[in-house]
């Protein structure tokens, strides 16, 4: 059985590139509800409707992990199946705006980095900057990440 590869290699990720991932994504009531019960996520900010109806906002927010998670995870098929042996990290994440249930979001992610690795020569280090944005193209998330990518394989 073989397997399927869509990702980049190390070597097809340089510095500079920028991906606008095809997949767009409309966030739903149900989104929002199961993504908070799953991770235990008891926050009213995110499941009281009367209780939002007192905050700045007026309305439920969704919560922001579920909208971390989908910006990231559209760009899979583009950037990382089948050819990342891993997430070294996350960081410098931020949620300039709000997102809402009904907002429909898409992302992109630039390569910011990279390095070969010091100890595996089949591998090397790249850093992802994913942006996510909503329906009127107001930025809602923006994440750096570190990834442990293939190098392309030698032929036998």
């Amino acid at each position: 059985m073989q397997s399927t590869v869509s990702g980049k290699y190390y070597e097809e990720l340089e510095p500079g590139m920028v991906f606008h991932h095809a997949i767009t994504r409309t966030v739903t009531e149900t989104d929002n509800l199961l993504f908070s019960a799953l991770t235990y996520n008891s926050q009213p900010l995110h499941l009281d409707d009367e209780f939002c109806k007192n905050t700045v906002y007026g309305q439920r927010l969704v919560n922001s992990i579920f909208t971390l998670g989908l910006v990231v995870g559209v760009g899979v098929s583009d950037l990382t199946l089948g050819t990342t042996l891993g997430n070294l990290g996350f960081d410098e994440i931020t949620f300039p705006k709000p997102v809402f249930i009904g907002d429909t979001l898409r992302s992109e992610t630039e390569i910011t980095d990279r390095r070969e690795s010091q100890k595996k020569p089949d591998r090397g280090i790249v850093h992802f900057e994913t942006r996510g944005f909503n329906q009127r193209d107001e930025m809602v998330v923006k994440v750096h990440r570190v990834g442990l990518m293939m190098k392309r394989p030698v032929p036998a």
